[in-house]
Parts: C-alpha cells; sequence; structure tokens
C-alpha cells in the first residue's frame, strides 16, 4: 500500500527515489573519484589563477583557467550537487574542453545548505558573474562574450542567471551580459524538491521554492538555452527538462535539446574534458 500523494502521481518514498540519484546510480563514488584525478591533473598543467574572491565570504571564491592567449571568450562553469555538497575544485577537468578551444574558463564556488538558503546561493552565483564583467579582462578574459554552463543544481543556477535583471544587480551592467545557458541534467522546478527529502537539508519554504523557481521566471533577454539530459535519468528528470524546454519555446527564445546517449546523471558531465566532444562544440557556438 502506498501512502498519500504529495506531488503529482507520486508519494513521498517515490518523489524521494525520483531525485536520489546517488541511490539510482551507486557508482557514482568512482565518478566522483574519477573527477578529483582528474582535476587535480588539470591544475597542474594547465595555467590558472585559483581561489579568487569574487565577495566577503569564504565561499564566494572562484578559480580561473586561462586560455593561450588573452581577450578569450569566458566559460563558467556551475558545479552540481544539489545546492549542498561538491566543489569547484572537482570540476577543475572542465578546462580540459574549453581551453585548446581558445576559452577562458571559471569555476566559481557559491555559498552551500545548510548553512545558507537558496536566495544566498542564487545571490551569490549572480555576484560571481557580475564580478566577471568587472574583472574578467584583468585576468585575460573577454566579459562581453560569457557564457554559462551547469551540471544539475548548477544548472538549474545558471537558467536563474538568464532570469536576472542584470542592471539592477549592479549598476552598469548589461542587460545581455549572460550570452547562453547550457543546463546538464538540470532542475527547473522546485516544488518536488521542496516536497522531497533533499528539503530536509535545503529548509525551503513555498515561498522561496517560487522566487528561485526556472519555470516561472521572467526571462527579459532572447539568449540561446540548450538542455541536455543523459539517457539514463528518472522520470521526474526528463519531465523537468521538456518543462522547461517548452517554456523557453512559447517565449519564442533560441532552444536546443538532446540526449547523451549512453549517460546517467553523473557521467554525463565526463565529456566535457573532450574538446573535441558534441557537447563542448555545441557550447562553443555561442562562444567563439
Amino acid at each position: 500500500m502506498t501512502g498519500s500523494l504529495i506531488f503529482r502521481c507520486y508519494d513521498k518514498e517515490q518523489l524521494d527515489r525520483q531525485y536520489n540519484n546517488r541511490r539510482r546510480f551507486p557508482h557514482y563514488e568512482g565518478v566522483f573519484k574519477t573527477w578529483r584525478e582528474w582535476s587535480a591533473e588539470t591544475r597542474v598543467h594547465r595555467s590558472a589563477e585559483l581561489d579568487l574572491a569574487y565577495g566577503p565570504e569564504p565561499s564566494q571564491r572562484l578559480d580561473v583557467f586561462h586560455a593561450a592567449k588573452p581577450g578569450a571568450p569566458i566559460y563558467v562553469f556551475l558545479h552540481g550537487g544539489y545546492w549542498q555538497s561538491l566543489d569547484k575544485a572537482d570540476y577543475s577537468f572542465i578546462a580540459e574542453g574549453m581551453a585548446p578551444n581558445g576559452v577562458m574558463t571559471v569555476i566559481p564556488n557559491f555559498a552551500l545548505a545548510p548553512h545558507s538558503g537558496m536566495d544566498e546561493i542564487v545571490r551569490q552565483t549572480r555576484a560571481a558573474i557580475a564580478w566577471l564583467w568587472t574583472h574578467g579582462r584583468d585576468h585575460g578574459g573577454d566579459p562581453a562574450r560569457l557564457y554559462v554552463g551547469g551540471h544539475s543544481a548548477g544548472g538549474h543556477l545558471a537558467t536563474m542567471l538568464l532570469a536576472t535583471n542584470w542592471p539592477e544587480f549592479g549598476a552598469r551592467l548589461p542587460r545581455d551580459l549572460v550570452k547562453g545557458v547550457c543546463a546538464i541534467s538540470a532542475l527547473f522546478d522546485m516544488e518536488p524538491i521542496r516536497l522531497c527529502y533533499l528539503n530536509d537539508t535545503l529548509g525551503m519554504t513555498r515561498a522561496v521554492a517560487e522566487r528561485n523557481d526556472p519555470l516561472h521566471q521572467h526571462y527579459p533577454v532572447a539568449a540561446p538555452l540548450t538542455i541536455v539530459l543523459g539517457d539514463d535519468e528518472s522520470e521526474e528528470y526528463y519531465r523537468q527538462a521538456v518543462a522547461m524546454a517548452s517554456r523557453w519555446s512559447k517565449l519564442g527564445y533560441p532552444l536546443e535539446m538532446w540526449l547523451e546517449q549512453g549517460r546517467d546523471h553523473f557521467d554525463v558531465v565526463n565529456d566535457l574534458r573532450n574538446p573535441a566532444a558534441d557537447l563542448v562544440r555545441a557550447q562553443l557556438r555561442h562562444l567563439v
């Protein structure tokens, strides 16, 4: 006998199962270990500036991996971890796919739950982008060509950047500061997140969830959105992706959407290490 339905056709246990990726893909520890090893190698042989401060909080630090030439397009990558775990240092390997294509890679940290709530997590992500507009050129990048990718929770944060009224966030920031987003196995509907086990740590109220729900934002600029999923995801991840694609299409904004064959929620980002991978080249179209 199932419990009472709390969201669509799911009771609490079923909804938890839809979003518990570590249970669904028990090999995740091996994937994380591989990311850390790749990233350690990247930090050794790639030219980089690590732990640059973009704000006063300890969480407000970012890593810059240089391109060969100054004035390079800027690729910002926002890490996953359900807004409560992982670190920029786990994803340094992302620079391996971008640097050979003449792109500077920036990987920020941001506040994590439960120490900070969703409003502050989103604010810090926006602050990192604003900092890059002001200081990116000093570190070898061209802030006028700034594109954002994000994985899982990072895909949610990346999409929230497109909902930002940048002139209101900071003086002299252009409306189209972010030229596009690639959201990889991302979250776009915050209501089931509020109702499942994840909210034990996130602590979102209904109002907080609504404020940070990409499906219900105003998007002031017709920037391109790319939505990518591994082909082995839960039904809820598919539903969320389709819902966001529908929202973008109704706005009449540029949209791409596809499945990465043979990939799951975690290893879907592995191809970002390959400068010739389709996932890298799809994003380069908006950068160079």
